[in-house]
């Protein structure tokens, strides 16, 4: 081990941990990535931090990768690799910061799931008449029809909904509000909601949905409670809120094509945030394609004579 090394880090560690106050998770993510490199570094003859080069941050970046490390977590690596390297060149050990304009690749961006249109059907056709039937279906309506967060359901106040006028005032990141229409299906599920809703909530409560003691409902139990349906109904997976979330955007988006209002309906500050749904919707369309084009159609293998036909 060398000394040059492991000396500086452990400086670095105490700094961040005594100066920066880091919390104990935060310290411990710095400790393992740095120490990765630091191993690394004594592999590849570097004694010391202030002898490590551009080029040799790269060939770590790039051994890493191949290795099959995700783009997120090397990202997360050269970032701690920078904050060392600021740190070194505070205290005069270190002339530059070899791991600046170092970038990691790009990790492909993961496509949301979503259910179709005739699963979501199926899921959504409950017939029970308890108030917590009841509660749960209009969330679950509201989900779908208006693309809300988990975190903007649950927030809700009765004074956010009106029913006449079927419109949504929805309180989402960054404390901005919009407004946003509800689905004829959804204003229906929310009638027969706030029709039992006063025999769960406490009076003086204004949350639109509330538990069992009459309280705010919790996320979690906004989670199980949707988990709870979906095995009832016999979906084919888990459901949560943002499945939710996702169907509507990509049922939207399929219909409309219209990038700048989903945005909008979703509460994106970023268009290219919302970009993603048109990743899925060509996903349909090249199923399409693929299966519908004479020229892209696969050949189908003629059987063997002895096979059966």
């Amino acid at each position: 081990m060398s000394d040059g090394l492991q000396q500086w880090l452990d400086r670095f560690l105490d700094y961040l941990r005594y100066e920066r106050r880091l919390s104990p998770h935060t310290l411990s993510n710095y400790a393992r990535d740095l120490n990765r490199t630091r191993a690394w570094c004594e592999t590849e003859g570097v004694g010391h931090w202030s002898r490590l080069t551009q080029q040799q941050v790269r060939g770590y970046i790039a051994q890493r990768h191949a290795t099959g490390m995700a783009g997120n977590s090397l990202q997360r690596e050269l970032s701690a690799l920078r904050s060392l390297f600021r740190y070194l060149m505070r205290e005069g050990v270190a002339e530059n910061n070899p791991a600046q304009g170092v970038r990691a690749p790009r990790t492909p961006r993961k496509l949301p799931a979503t259910f179709d249109a005739d699963q979501l059907g199926q899921l959504l056709d409950v017939t029970e008449d308890d108030p917590l039937a009841l509660r749960d279906l209009a969330m679950m309506e509201l989900f779908y029809s208006c693309g809300l967060r988990l975190a903007e359901l649950v927030s809700l106040q009765l004074t956010d909904i009106d029913l006449e006028d079927a419109l949504l005032v929805v309180t989402g990141k960054g404390a901005k509000t919009r407004r946003v229409p509800v689905g004829r299906k959804a204003v229906q599920a929310l009638r027969r909601w706030m029709g039992s809703r006063e025999t769960l909530a406490t009076p003086e409560e204004e949350a639109i949905f509330v538990s069992r003691r009459g309280t705010r409902i919790h996320p979690r139990t906004v989670q199980s409670r949707l988990k709870k349906w979906a095995l009832e109904q016999g979906a084919t997976r888990n459901l949560h809120p943002h499945l939710l979330r996702h169907s509507f955007a990509s049922h939207l988006l399929e219909s409309s094509g219209d990038l700048r209002a989903v945005q909008e309906l979703l509460g994106h500050a970023d268009i290219s945030t919302t970009q993603i749904y048109t990743h899925l919707d060509f996903q349909h369309l090249a199923q399409v394609y693929d299966d519908a084009h004479p020229r892209a159609r696969k050949k189908r293998r003629k059987p063997a004579e002895d096979e059966p036909t």
